[in-house]
């Protein structure tokens, strides 16, 4: 270990462009979030199913990628060892953008309500394979010192890509004249011509980065991080790797419980919540003018929590030099949980814009500071599988949350969502404690380097 070479910095442009394929991921990940909920309900769901439907998603997720992780570690090819993986889900997802919207085209087949969740889970399973790699892609090409700058670069394309797809529909209605309400079964020509908006972008931003970024070749890649002598054994690894993760990642997976079943909630019932607290709809209404307005702004909200991530993204490295890893992320989840929980006393729509700029605080140090620290502590040649299993801690409580968020909603909160986003602005509290305790070996090590 101590003959190995040290990585090359990279520069502003190189860093940009090995992310820039999060920007497409993001605009479909932000249109997908912000308007999965509306289209199930206009197919028919209930508001205490919703998140039954949505526990396809993280469920696929989990699945898909550790393998994902796995086999991006072992691939070697003329496109190189990630970018075979980013390109596959860019054309998988962009079909899958096109579909979910137009799911009633195939009612002959099948309920369009079960259609569109069946999309929502090949659109997640796709963006899994896209995004995954990703993250190890910045690990393998940085330094330590450069990593909290390579992953905040990312997240400032993540926002920006997110804002675009979340205010698209918004935009479409408002300023270019284009419906905002269809007949009953149907989506609005708004959403509908924003996923395809967003299939285009998503497969344009992939192939910036594919077509831009340089990967090491096997032979250089062992001059910087040693050559990998353990037997494979196929997926087998996989449980192998597991029960070996860093204590490090253990403790950083209580921290991703709270956090991503705080996100789960909001995402799952924001607008809901906000069509019956603040628009104060009767739970019934799914598919008024009233409750697409309502949508469309929960869109604007959620562009501004991602429009806010953009910019907070850029500061993390300063705020890290000063304070510290652990605690400049736990500072950002206290922000995001105190935002969650102001949107239960909003006096008018106009508040929830202070209340998703703290969100967008808290998630600009999600997207990043887990995965900077977790660089630090797992071996370079087991990158991608640990930043697939890394994703259990982020799939898990998703699922959890799907199976009891919404009989809680019906049976415990009485059919009032709001309180679904009360309850995931206390988890998001309870995830800024819990950073304290987090053991960062990387925090000793880049210490004595230049940031």
């Amino acid at each position: 270990m101590n003959n190995l070479l040290p990585k090359p910095k990279l520069s502003f442009w190189q860093i940009f462009n090995m992310s820039f394929g999060f920007l497409g991921i993001q605009f479909g990940f932000a249109l997908q979030n912000g308007n999965a909920s509306r289209i199930l309900r206009t197919f028919g769901a209930d508001v205490e199913h919703l998140s039954w439907f949505w526990i396809a998603a993280p469920l696929t997720g989990m699945i898909v990628q550790p393998i994902v992780g796995y086999y991006s570690d072992k691939t070697w090819c003329k496109l190189g060892r990630r970018r075979p993986f980013f390109l596959a889900g860019a054309i998988l997802s962009s079909l899958a953008l096109c579909f979910m919207p137009n799911a009633s085209l195939a009612a002959s087949i099948a309920p369009p309500l079960f259609i569109g969740a069946g999309m929502l889970m090949i659109m997640d399973a796709s963006i899994n394979l896209a995004m995954e790699p990703f993250r190890a892609l910045v690990a393998d090409n940085l330094p330590d010192s450069q990593r909290t700058a390579g992953f905040s670069i990312q997240t400032f394309l993540i926002g920006i890509g997110a804002v675009a797809g979340s205010w698209f529909p918004y935009i479409l209605a408002e300023w270019f004249g284009i419906s905002k309400v269809a007949a009953e079964g149907t989506v609005p020509d708004n959403v509908i011509f924003s996923f395809y908006i967003g299939a285009v972008v998503f497969m344009i931003s992939i192939l910036v980065t594919v077509f831009k970024t340089k990967e090491y070749p096997p032979a250089e890649y062992e001059q910087y991080h040693g050559k990998n002598e353990e037997v494979s054994h196929g997926l087998k690894d996989i449980f192998k790797d597991f029960a070996k993760m860093p204590k490090t990642m253990k403790q950083l997976g209580l921290v991703q419980f709270f956090s991503w079943f705080a996100l789960f909630g909001m995402w799952v019932f924001t607008t809901d919540a906000v069509a019956t607290h603040i628009y104060h709809l009767p739970i019934t209404d799914k598919s008024s003018e009233a409750y697409n307005d309502a949508g469309n702004w929960v869109g604007i909200i959620f562009g501004v929590y991602n429009g806010v991530s953009a910019i907070y993204a850029l500061l993390l490295p300063y705020l890290v030099k000063k304070i510290g890893r652990k605690q400049t992320h736990a500072l950002s989840l206290f922000v995001g949980g105190i935002g969650l929980l102001s949107i239960f006393f909003a006096p008018n729509k106009e508040f929830l814009i202070f209340s998703m700029a703290c969100v967008g605080i808290s998630w600009a140090s999600i997207l990043s500071m887990p995965y900077v620290i977790l660089s630090s502590s797992i071996p370079a040649g087991k990158m991608g599988i640990y930043m697939g299993i890394f994703n259990f801690f982020i799939t898990v409580p998703q699922i959890i949350n799907g199976i009891i968020g919404g009989p809680i909603v019906k049976n415990v909160y009485n059919n009032q969502p709001i309180y679904a986003i009360i309850m995931s602005g206390i988890f998001m509290l309870c995830a800024a404690v819990s950073v304290i305790y987090v053991y960062d070996p990387g925090s000793i090590k880049i210490k004595h380097e230049k940031i």
